[in-house]
This record gives C-alpha cells, sequence and structure tokens, in this order.
C-alpha cells in the first residue's frame, strides 16, 4: 500500500481509502506488489477498524485458494493476524468466507512456516467460532487433524492440539473421537496449550468420562495427572472445569486412590475454601466420593478440621456439609471419632450463626446414630446444646435436633440426662404436634460402605 496517498493531514490513516487501495492492487494482477500489499495488510491489522478487514477477507480466501505459493503465503499470514486479532470478532467472517475447507486442503502438502500459519489461523478460526468448528468437522477435519498430530512437534503439535480442543467440544465429534484414536491425543491437551484451550480439552474430557467404559480408557491413559495439572496451574474458570472433570472421571472405586496419590485432595480444599458458590459444590461432591476409600477418608478430615478451627464462615460452612456426608459411611465413623471433630461441631452447634448450626445439627443427628458418635457427643456436652436450641429455630434446625435427642433418648446410657430436664416436654410436645417431623427422624442413617459402591459403581 502507497503510505502517502491514505495518510492524513493529522498522520492517522483512511482506513476506507486505505481499503480500495488494497482492492486496487489484487485487481491488477501483479503478483510482487500484492503480496507485498497483502504483507503490509496484515501488518495494519492490529488497528485497523473490523469495518475494513472484514471488506478484505472474502479477498483473501479467494487469494489463499489461489495456485501461486507466495500469494498463497501472504493471504494466510494476512488471515492469521485478522482471526488472531483480541476481540476474536473477526474469526466468524474468516469461517463464513470460506477459509476453513481451503486450509484443509492445503495442510497435509504444506511444509514448514507455511503449515505452521496455517495452523494458527484455523486454531483462531475454530476457538472463536462454533459454526466454523461445525463446518471442520463435517469435511473431515479431525481426521486430518489427528493424522498431522502423529507426525508434528513443537508449536505445530500445540496449535493442532488446540483446535482439537475446540472440535472436541462438539458431540458429534466426541461420538467419533474414540474409534479414530484422538482420546490419547485430547488428554494431552488438557496439559498443553493456552489455559483456555487446556480448558476447553478438560470439559470434553469430563463429558466424555460420563460413560463409564470411557472413563476407565480415560484413566488408564493419563487423565487424572493431566486434570490434576490444570485444576492446579489454571485460572479460576480453568479450575472449575478441570475440578469438575477429575470429579466424573475418577468416580469409580477404582480409580480413587489415584487421585489422592496425585496431590488433588488438596487442591479440592481450596477449592472448597474459594469464593465461588460453584467450586465449593464441586469440591463437597468429589470429596464425598473420594471418602469411599479410607486413607481419603483420613486425609480429607484433617483438612476438615483445620477449616473448622479456623475464621473463614463460608469455609466452614462448606467443610460441615462435607463432613455431614463423610458421617454418612460405615468406615468413616471411626476416623471421625479420632479426629477430634465432635467437640468442635459441638461448639459450631453452640454459638455458630444460623446456616453452620443447620450443617452441624444435621451432622449431629446423623452421628447420634451410633453408639459409640453417641457416646463422644454426649461426652463432648452436645445433649444439653440441642435441649437449648429446641426453642425459636429453623424448621431444618429444629427436626435435626429432635431426630438426635430421640436417638438419645432411646439409648439406656443417655435417656435420663433427655428425660429429667426441663426441656425434654418441648421434644413431645413437639412430636405429639408435628406427626411429620416423626417420620423425618425416624429414617434410617444413609450408610454406604465400599462393598456397595464397587457393586454398584453408577451411584457415584
Amino acid at each position: 500500500m502507497d503510505y502517502p496517498q491514505i495518510v492524513q493531514s493529522d498522520g492517522n490513516i483512511d482506513w476506507e481509502q486505505a481499503a480500495q487501495k488494497y482492492l486496487s492492487i489484487i485487481a491488477c494482477e501483479n503478483e510482487p506488489l500484492q503480496v507485498k500489499a497483502t504483507l503490509e495488510l496484515a501488518r495494519l491489522s492490529k488497528q485497523a477498524p473490523e469495518a475494513t478487514l472484514a471488506s478484505t477477507i472474502p479477498v483473501l480466501v479467494r487469494l489463499l485458494g489461489d495456485s501461486r505459493p507466495t500469494i498463497q503465503a501472504a493471504a494466510s499470514y494476512a488471515l492469521c493476524c485478522i482471526s488472531r486479532r483480541v476481540d476474536g470478532d473477526l474469526s466468524s467472517v474468516v469461517g463464513a468466507a470460506g477459509a476453513i475447507p481451503i486450509i484443509l486442503s492445503l495442510l497435509p502438502s504444506s511444509r514448514d512456516w507455511f503449515r505452521r500459519t496455517l495452523l494458527r489461523c484455523l486454531s483462531a478460526v475454530v476457538s472463536f467460532d462454533i459454526p466454523s468448528r461445525v463446518i471442520l468437522a463435517r469435511i473431515g477435519g479431525l481426521e486430518v487433524i489427528l493424522d498431522l498430530l502423529g507426525t508434528c512437534s513443537g508449536d505445530m503439535k500445540r496449535y493442532l492440539l488446540e483446535i482439537l480442543s475446540a472440535l472436541a467440544l462438539l458431540r458429534e465429534v466426541r461420538r467419533v473421537i474414540i474409534n479414530l484414536g484422538g482420546l490419547s491425543f485430547l488428554i494431552e491437551a488438557v496439559s498443553n496449550g493456552k489455559i483456555i484451550s487446556r480448558t476447553r480439552a478438560a470439559h470434553a474430557v469430563g463429558l466424555l468420562g460420563i460413560a463409564r467404559r470411557v472413563r476407565h480408557m480415560l484413566v488408564d491413559m493419563g487423565a487424572i495427572p493431566a486434570l490434576v495439572g490444570l485444576l492446579r496451574d489454571g485460572d479460576t474458570p480453568a479450575r472449575l472445569v478441570a475440578g469438575n472433570a477429575l470429579g466424573i472421571v475418577s468416580s469409580h472405586v477404582d480409580h480413587l486412590t489415584q487421585v489422592a496419590q496425585a496431590d488433588a485432595i488438596p487442591l479440592y480444599v481450596e477449592l472448597l475454601k474459594g469464593s465461588e458458590p460453584l467450586g465449593k459444590e464441586i469440591a463437597e461432591d468429589v470429596f464425598s466420593v473420594l471418602a469411599v476409600e479410607e486413607g481419603n477418608a483420613i486425609l480429607i478430615l484433617e483438612h476438615l478440621v483445620r477449616i473448622l478451627h479456623g475464621e473463614d464462615e463460608g469455609a466452614k460452612v462448606a467443610a460441615v456439609d462435607v463432613l455431614w456426608d463423610l458421617v454418612c459411611y460405615k468406615h468413616t465413623l471411626y476416623i471421625v471419632l479420632d479426629s477430634g471433630v465432635i467437640p468442635i461441631l459441638v461448639e459450631l452447634l453452640r454459638n455458630g450463626n444460623g446456616d453452620i448450626r443447620a450443617k452441624a445439627s444435621g451432622t449431629i443427628a446423623q452421628l447420634s446414630y451410633e453408639k459409640a458418635s453417641r457416646n463422644a457427643l454426649a461426652e463432648a456436652g452436645a445433649i444439653p446444646v440441642l435441649l437449648d436450641l429446641l426453642r425459636g429455630n429453623s424448621e431444618e434446625l429444629t427436626g435435626c435436633t429432635l431426630e438426635a435427642l430421640i436417638n438419645f433418648g432411646e439409648d439406656p446410657l443417655h435417656r435420663d440426662h433427655v428425660s429429667d430436664t426441663p426441656s425434654s416436654l418441648a421434644v413431645q410436645d413437639r412430636l405429639t404436634r408435628n406427626p411429620a417431623s416423626n417420620e423425618h427422624m425416624s429414617r434410617s442413617m444413609r450408610l454406604m460402605n465400599s462393598e456397595q459402591l464397587t457393586s454398584e459403581p453408577e451411584l457415584i
């Protein structure tokens, strides 16, 4: 482009005139001039207005399909620069203009700088634009990308993995990716490339892991350490996606030990303590599954006790919620007793805020079904605290309080401590006036053991 003719008196470029100048140069069929103007367009693409660039994209796509290598190379570079603008808004224009089939046809025979430029352009287009992913998938793009992944390395492989991670978000791609041998590459994509690309790959892995057969394949191919790496190194959105995907992939008793060995438990503790509500939910769900394995349960309880000793009220609520799930397993009861958490629960029930009290009362009610934990609760002073809580509290808190007191009242060792106090009249009165709560309190404890989870793995 001839600068003196398009630069205004104030030093700014007249972009409309520049675009017309470029189009006129392309129309003249002077190859060296066309190449020079196209490379200049690429250089100016970061500062040019979208409308100006959009008007040149159909021309650039036509040049990409040209038979002259120098023209193709210059056009691919310009399209790459335009597609990789920070906002990504023009990637859809590039895809809709027909660039994807041309790039795909050029890739197998391309080499070195030209191939790298084509891959960078294609990666940007499919990363930003969902319809472009569909186009690429439906013209055989997955097969081409997988073939190239088997031979490329370095930056080229990284761009290929980014393209694969974008394609794998399509259901039609996930249906065939296993049969085409792409699962190992998808796991590799979780560990390589930009965080946003790694996050897409992790999301796809989680979606694939919903199927039990695929879940085992993913674990055998190294999905657990790959997802743990993203859970450790990613930004907040990446950590949420990786944490959720890891929970799905590892949700079988055969995989629970591997998760702990990969040091995932402290990372889930960070999610539990974080400010993202979704992160807390993910951590709670994963901990309730990981605790099926005894060693995991011990480690999780150690972290929960530390949280409950701290000052973060939100983290405490989440920790007690996890604890409520953990005491539903038979094999964790003795771990809970050894952890020293019961006196902490009683203190939270006595002095905690409303939400913590509600969670603590539910956990204590669950513990009150077992003799050993009833004795530990009584020794920690739970009975008088429960009796005091009968007055003026929420329905959920009152229901759990009554549940626990009835279990104490049916225990000969503790019956007198419940019936000999004036507040015990409130227990009987509540039961008489609210038969519905009686049904709630007489429910059997949700006890699961590892044998049940082994025989019915889909329960988790």
